[in-house]
């Protein structure tokens, strides 16, 4: 019995196992079969999916140009705001050219009670010598005050002239007439090679400071300019022509302190051909017009400024205007040691009488070219007869 219970659970056990590893076969048979196949998609499926993609990025590319089409006017709109505001805006550093009637104060008031006391009355003997005396006080010179009336005696005699508002209306035309007709350019030389101007004068009339203000103006014109420190004698000459040169862009050319002028000036003027410059300002030493020695010093430089690569087109009388007839006695000797062409006429708006531009052109020929009106960089202007004669008589 015993045995039979024993055979019965074993036959129990190995049924069950036999069932535990057909169960396991299964279950791994079915891990690793291959997943059914996917049901295939129509193609129309896929074309329609296909233009729905592409119409959504053609929408995101369309909508960022609108964006940047967007930043792009904002950005326009403030660059023409912000130029329509410089173009209304006054420049920095506007220019204002100095008018004679503004500066001329001293020598029109100098003028004026002679000038308001004769305008009057009838014209009669006392008038003629009140105007001559306005008019020698003035700087005019005998020489020139004489010539002067005479011409006006036979105007007035001519013409019916009776009273002292017209004998004075007289005088102005007869001014501006005497001043008329003089070339006043500062010319550039059309040939191979730079231009060269030449400053000569006594010590102390503003050479240096007439050359840095021209230079100034001429490099603003567009002319590439060397300055020569062709005054070696006097102290710190060379460094003040230095500290315009910066100023203006302008090159510089020195020797050494006590050398010789000709010497410096022929260099500039090398110098300034080889580096392919326009123009040479050659500063001088001031000298005593009576002395023999320095003038024929002036005409070595003057010869030897003309030498080399370069053409001086221009010699530059400089004249202090209230040195007043001195300054005449200069024109003359300095005529004639170097055949001046122009005369810059300094510190018009000082204590000058005015006088002194009716005298050199009366008695040298010579003209005014350029008169200083002021301290200031843009203050030296070219001569302009009517508009001198008009601010003596305003």
């Amino acid at each position: 019995m015993a045995l039979l219970i024993v055979l019965i659970v074993a036959l129990v056990v190995l049924v069950g196992t036999g069932i535990g590893l057909v169960a396991s076969r299964r279950h791994r048979t079915a891990v690793l079969e291959p997943p059914p196949t996917a049901p295939r998609v129509p193609p129309e499926v896929i074309e329609e999916v296909r233009a729905e993609r592409e119409a959504a990025e053609e929408a995101e590319l369309t909508e960022v140009p609108a964006v940047e089409e967007l930043e792009r006017e904002e950005v326009e709109a403030v660059i023409a705001e912000a130029e329509a505001a410089v173009a209304e805006a006054a420049p920095v550093e506007e220019i204002v050219k100095p008018r004679f009637r503004d500066r001329l104060t001293k020598a029109r008031t100098a003028l004026a009670g002679a000038f308001g006391a004769i305008g009057g009355r009838k014209i009669d003997d006392e008038t003629w010598d009140d105007l001559e005396e306005a008019l020698i006080r003035a700087d005019v010179g005998v020489a020139a005050t004489q010539e002067l009336l005479d011409h006006l005696r036979g105007r007035v005699k001519a013409e019916g002239i009776s009273d002292g508002e017209a004998l004075l209306d007289a005088l102005k035309s007869e001014l501006k007439q005497r001043l008329a007709g003089y070339d006043r350019d500062l010319h550039l030389s059309l040939e191979a090679g730079p231009t060269v101007w030449l400053f000569v004068g006594v010590n102390g009339v503003g050479k240096t400071t007439t050359i840095g203000k021209l230079g100034a103006r001429e490099s603003r014109d567009g002319l590439k300019v060397v300055m020569a420190a062709g005054d070696t004698f006097r102290a710190a000459a060379a460094e003040q022509l230095g500290m315009w040169a910066e100023r203006a862009g302008a090159e510089l050319v020195r020797g050494s302190e006590g050398g010789d002028p000709s010497a410096v000036i022929f260099d500039a003027v090398e110098a300034a051909s080889a580096r392919g410059a326009d123009l040479v300002l050659a500063d001088t030493a001031g000298r005593l017009h009576t002395k023999v020695n320095l003038m024929d010093e002036l005409r070595k430089v003057r010869r030897v400024a003309d030498k080399g690569a370069g053409t001086v087109t221009e010699v530059l009388l400089v004249l202090d205007a209230t040195t007043g007839q001195n300054g005449l006695v200069q024109a003359q000797q300095f005529t004639e040691a170097v055949e001046l062409t122009g005369v810059v006429l300094t510190k018009l708006d000082g204590s000058a009488k005015g006088g002194i531009v009716v005298a050199i052109h009366a008695q040298l020929g010579i003209p005014v070219k350029l008169v200083g009106l002021g301290e200031g960089a843009d203050d030296l202007v070219p001569f302009d007869p009517d508009e001198f004669v008009e601010a003596l008589f305003a």
